[in-house]
């Protein structure tokens, strides 16, 4: 069963692959209209069905694993790009706009495979998630950060439209940015797929803020070391860490995001000598055709119905759970803070949104800043900062 979610999931991200391509065939669709477009049809067709599988990657795991397979974080990110697809779907058949898929697919596949690069194996659930709260808290959280998504798909085609890209300014500068921050993923996929070929492995035993010796084991050349940290012997030959972190800093996981910031800043730099140009002027000839009053509502709707999902799941749910598992319904843990953190940006998001009429360009900054927050809470904070959450990064 479990090699049959596997399998499942592998050809999702091919259909979506393919779909994403089929979309990249309307654009020269001037009035872009896909119901009259046979590479739109044929694009959301293929789309639905690479879902489809990954619902049954879904199903099948869950029945493997005898739980809601959302419970690290490979789990949890490829349900995150499941629900990215299925709000994706949903909001074209409402719109009919089929450039949405060409940048909405691409992040979901992204999301993909910066989760694939983690363990997959079915592990027992640790005696903190055996409760139905995991199904119910952590599923709505993630369904609601998806369609929050969709309004970051929406605001980087507005920006990439607008933003003039013959002259150098802090708009051009920062929508480059978002673009690298994109290519970095890529970059995390490169690294990890090198050295998991080249079989890597250094141990360390470090001690923990508990002041108890601990094992970890590192999959890339070791930049940043464990908190008191000694190599052991049969690791001798592998890189010393450079620096030591202090015992809050998951310095495995820091050391990863090192990495793939690397390998992404490569990425970008071969990509630029290859298009001879920024990345969002190369791609600005293929939203030159876009109804920006469109995209602009698209990326609004997205937040209206987003965050109250948002909120459900990662507020109230989370209080609830966090009262039955810990006794309190806040504790100031990492993983609360940004979750709040996110939860008032998209209120002040549809404040000024509503009361003082900040769309188009504004609104579209503010989305792209939104999903930023949510890769963030995603990476950083599941990855780097240790606290009651930490499991999720495992």
């Amino acid at each position: 069963m479990a090699q049959l979610s596997s399998t499942l999931l592998y050809i999702a991200f091919v259909l979506y692959l393919i779909g994403t391509f089929f979309f990249g065939g309307t654009i020269r669709d001037k009035k872009d209209r896909p119901q009259t477009n046979r590479w739109a049809t044929i694009g959301i067709v293929i789309t639905i069905v690479g879902f489809l599988s990954q619902v049954g990657y879904f199903i099948t795991r869950w029945i493997a694993a005898g739980h809601a397979p959302v419970s690290n974080l490979f789990e949890f990110t490829t349900f995150f790009g499941m629900m990215l697809v299925g709000a994706f779907i949903i909001i074209y058949f409402i719109y009919k706009t089929s450039i949405l898929g060409v940048f909405t697919l691409p992040v979901a596949l992204l999301v993909i495979a910066y989760a694939s690069m983690f363990p997959r194996e079915i592990t027992p659930l640790i005696p903190a998630l055996q409760s139905d709260w995991l199904h119910i808290h952590v599923t709505t959280a993630a369904a609601g950060e998806a369609i929050l998504a969709i309004s970051f798909a929406a605001g980087l085609i507005y920006l990439i439209r607008v933003v003039d890209q013959s002259k150098s300014s802090k708009r051009t500068f920062w929508l480059e940015f978002v673009l690298f921050c994109l290519i970095t993923t890529l970059g995390f996929v490169a690294v990890s797929s090198a050295f998991g070929l080249a079989d890597y492995e250094a141990k360390f035993q470090w001690v923990d803020k508990n002041k108890e010796t601990q094992e970890v084991v590192y999959q890339m050349p070791a930049l940043v070391g464990p908190h008191q940290w000694t190599l052991e012997k049969q690791s001798a030959d592998r890189l010393k860490p450079l620096v030591e972190m202090p015992a809050i800093i998951n310095a495995k996981k820091l050391n990863t995001v090192i990495w793939s910031l690397f390998g992404g800043a490569v990425l970008y730099l071969l990509l630029r000598l290859l298009l001879r140009k920024r990345v969002a002027a190369a791609l600005q000839p293929f939203v030159k055709n876009v109804n920006l009053d469109l995209t602009d509502e698209i990326g609004y709707r997205a937040v209206a119905i987003g965050f109250p999902v948002f909120t459900l799941g990662a507020l109230i749910f989370a209080m609830i759970w966090a009262q039955i598992a810990w006794t309190r319904f806040w504790g100031w843990d990492p993983k609360e803070v940004w979750a709040l953190i996110t939860w008032l940006f998209y209120a002040a998001f549809l404040h000024l949104r509503l009361s003082r009429g900040w769309h188009g360009e504004k609104s579209a900054w503010l989305a792209v800043i939104g999903f930023a927050i949510i890769m963030f809470n995603l990476v950083a904070v599941n990855l780097v900062i240790a606290g009651l959450h930490s499991y999720a990064g495992s």
